[in-house]
């Protein structure tokens, strides 16, 4: 591993020329150039996109107030917008000569780019300490009587086969065609609890068999949360994962969950990610092989999902949400994760038949505001379950030692890249800044 006292991060990336898939934001100031892949149908819609979706943020705050009227023309300079979309053959882009200029410029890749906000590829039934350990090709997480080899090209041919047949149903609407796909991922996870991690894997799969010797740094993050110091304390890009919970709380919309409250919740703030991909890009550069990262915190800095839980508890009691006839959404308890609450869910949906029973019966007459009102909830609450239950009673713990020992490695300088999750005091950092953030950038 090459020291970083020997180069440091910032004399590392000064004129790189970098490829970003998936980006809302990156430290570009000292770099030459960063392409950044958009989705979008041309050029100009993709530029239009930078403009609007990334550069207008309120992210890049600091770098507006150093350069003033000169933001836009400094941005154009270092970022270039391209159109496409990384999930066609050569990232969707149309411009053969964009490829090749691609292809003879970019030294980096930097992908981030995703659908969704899952963020481990482990399966949910792992416990222990999880290590830092690559993905064999056709690897999967069953094991014993049920283990079974997964073969990547299959399922990806299975997916168009089943794409044009549903396709060829003219009785088939687009929004049936999806659900109907989406049925198809709930069945294949090989263990993964979800498409997204599922596929996540398959993608460490295929880029550590075809990399050749090309340096690979995979990192793993666990749930992103806001931004904890730099650029903007508390910025985050819309509402996800355990903030989903957080708010349906904070709008008295949800009180309970099946989970256990005693388990760890794996959080890590956005910018301890970034900087991890950054310190980790310049360790690896001239090696030529693969090497992999969880960046999270329940190895050095746990917190349980009852303290997260107390931490909700603690802000909202304080400071109410208000509802939509402008009186404030008074929190008198703490949101309650149990066993028993999918007992409790069992019974409410029996409630629920039963009223939909009556409902029927009387072609509509009795409790059919009730009904259709109790039936919506329940729905978004049986979603939410399928989601994330998993997760609540996930009992695992992620190995960071490559990251510690990278740490270990870093000079003074490097030290203002903080990955260390050791130094997040979590009731300061929820109270203080996420919480606060999530209001401010929902």
């Amino acid at each position: 591993m090459e020291s970083s006292r020997e180069k440091s991060i910032v004399e590392f990336f000064k004129a790189k020329t970098i490829l970003v898939t998936g980006s809302t934001g990156f430290l570009f100031k000292n770099v030459k150039r960063v392409f950044l892949l958009i989705r979008a149908a041309d050029a100009a819609s993709a530029m239009q996109r930078l403009e609007h979706e990334i550069l207008g943020k309120e992210l890049f705050k600091a770098l507006k107030e150093k350069y003033g009227d000169g933001f836009q023309s400094f941005a154009r300079s270092k970022l270039w917008p391209v159109a496409g979309d990384i999930a066609h053959e050569n990232l969707g882009i149309q411009d053969s000569n964009l490829v090749n200029k691609l292809f003879k410029e970019v030294q980096i890749i930097v992908n981030v780019a995703a659908t969704t906000n899952f963020s481990y590829v482990s399966g949910t039934e792992r416990s222990g300490l999880i290590p830092e350990k690559r993905l064999s090709m056709g690897e999967t997480l069953r094991s014993g009587s049920n283990s079974c080899y997964l073969d990547i090209e299959a399922e990806i041919d299975l997916v168009e086969k089943k794409k044009v047949e549903l396709q060829a149903d003219h009785n088939l609407t687009p929004l049936a065609q999806k659900l109907a796909m989406k049925e198809l991922g709930m069945q294949r996870f090989f263990g993964w609890p979800n498409t997204y991690v599922f596929t996540k894997a398959m993608g460490e799969m295929v880029l550590g068999h075809s990399r050749g010797n090309l340096p690979l740094v995979i990192v793993r993050p666990s749930i992103i949360t806001s931004i904890l110091r730099d650029p903007l304390p508390g910025w985050i890009e819309g509402i996800r994962t355990t903030d989903i919970f957080m708010m349906a709380y904070a709008d008295r919309k949800l009180q309970s969950f099946p989970g256990d409250p005693q388990m760890t919740v794996d959080l890590i703030p956005g910018d301890m990610v970034v900087n991890a991909m950054m310190a980790t890009t310049v360790a690896h550069s001239k090696q030529q092989s693969e090497f992999i990262y969880h960046v999270g915190s329940s190895t050095r800095n746990p917190i349980t999902y009852d303290s997260l839980l107390q931490c909700w508890f603690d802000y909202f009691s304080m400071n109410p949400r208000t509802g939509k006839d402008g009186t404030p959404l008074k929190i008198t308890r703490k949101m309650t994760l149990s066993i028993r609450t999918t007992f409790l869910i069992m019974v409410y949906k029996f409630l629920l038949q039963v009223l939909h029973l009556i409902h029927f019966i009387t072609c509509g007459f009795i409790f059919g505001r009730l009904y259709d009102d109790l039936n919506r909830k329940y729905k978004y609450l049986k979603l939410l379950i399928d989601l994330f239950e998993p997760y609540a009673f996930f009992k695992g713990r992620f190995d960071d030692a490559n990251l510690e020992k990278l740490r270990a490695m870093m000079g003074k300088e490097e030290m203002l890249f903080d990955m260390d999750s050791k130094h997040i005091e979590w009731n300061s950092y929820l109270h203080d800044i996420h919480i606060p953030g999530i209001l401010k950038y929902e």
